[in-house]
């Protein structure tokens, strides 16, 4: 008999209807927001499948803001996200597409411009029961979900680049649970995405930045 946890049967902490669209929603927005490198200034959803049928209805437009703003899912600034969002100067769009391809139907783009000309776009799925994972960031694909300590490295696809970032992790005593690289082709933009059960030092970011082919770090913490 397969396990089943007690969160499986209630769902997780929220604010809204659904734990599919509106705190999947909230925290795919939030991992995002953790992955951006700056401060955002604007932010374009285009929802897909049901996020696109049932958005309003079911809170996803103010749980996904509220995500890009730092509320965790059982924050009650959520219900009041877009009227916020105008405060605080945050630019915000939500667009609706009926291309949905292979894609989950609990799909949503958050493309997200920051202060200091950064960019980031994030693909990201709610898989139901408050579940979420990242599926593309800009235009390569992945694959995590930020139920663990996640370190991102940008960089060229050149070799000793991996062994580089292995090495700065072991030196740390970082216990690794999945190591992937994921690229567009060979030799160019990559990313290797690990993650570790227990907290990864913040300062082995600066280690790996090291090597010339690296040219960005994210750490987001569980």
């Amino acid at each position: 008999m397969a396990f089943i946890s007690l969160f499986d049967v209630i769902g997780p902490n929220m604010v809204g209807p659904s734990s599919s669209h509106t705190a999947g929603a909230a925290s795919m927005a939030l991992l995002a927001r953790r992955l951006f490198p700056g401060r955002i200034k604007k932010v374009r959803f285009t929802l897909y499948g049901s996020f696109a049928q049932t958005y309003r209805g079911h809170g996803t437009d103010r749980a996904l803001l509220g995500g890009i703003m730092g509320f965790q899912t059982d924050d009650l600034r959520i219900r009041d996200s877009l009227t916020l969002a105008r405060e605080q100067g945050l630019c915000y769009e939500f667009i609706t597409s009926s291309e949905l391809g292979d894609e989950h139907p609990n799909t949503a783009d958050m493309d997200m411009e920051g202060t200091g000309g950064e960019h980031l776009f994030v693909r990201g799925v709610s898989l139901g029961g408050g579940k979420v994972k990242i599926v593309r960031l800009n235009q390569i694909e992945v694959d995590f979900t930020g139920e663990y300590s996640t370190l991102v490295v940008s960089q060229t696809d050149k070799p000793g680049v991996v062994a580089h970032i292995t090495k700065a992790l072991s030196e740390k005593n970082v216990n690794i649970a999945f190591m992937r690289l994921y690229r567009e082709e060979r030799g160019a933009r990559a990313y290797t995405i690990v993650e570790s059960d227990e907290k990864i030092p913040e300062d082995v970011t600066d280690k790996i930045r090291e090597n010339p082919c690296v040219s960005n770090v994210i750490l987001v913490q569980i």
